[in-house]
């Protein structure tokens, strides 16, 4: 690297300093990022898993914000989300942390727990009897 080369910022402390460069407000947002933990991606990812193992899923997405942070499940890579896990902490005292949603935007179900949420997409395999 030479003496002549900029230093060069990335992420919200870097748009926050540009935006004050320029005169304007700036609050950074970085810090109360809304993200899955270790045991929510878990259980998300052993659904998910079986499901692609099965050929119903193909692709996925995960989006962290300040106010939310949100799984996509696509069919194919092309599509618009088949379902989203989402995770809203606004919510953790009123109808529950976790919510999924449809590809319609209807909400399928809400809840405290992930593992119980998760339940409203999982299809358990059933003995079929001829």
């Amino acid at each position: 690297m030479s003496d002549t080369e900029p230093i060069v910022q990335f992420g919200a402390r870097a748009s926050a300093t540009a935006l004050q460069a320029a005169g304007g407000k700036a609050s950074v947002s970085g810090i109360g990022t809304t993200a899955f933990d270790r045991q929510e991606l878990a259980a998300i990812l052993s659904l998910y898993g079986r499901r692609v193992a099965e050929g119903a899923w193909r692709d996925y997405a995960i989006d962290h914000g300040g106010d939310k942070a949100v799984f996509s499940i696509f069919r194919r890579t092309s599509e618009v989300p088949l379902y989203r896990i989402e995770k809203q902490p606004k919510l953790r005292h009123k109808q529950g942390l976790y919510a999924i949603v449809a590809q319609t935007g209807a909400i399928l179900r809400r809840g405290h727990d992930i593992k119980q949420v998760l339940k409203a997409i999982d299809r358990q395999p059933k003995l079929v009897s001829a």
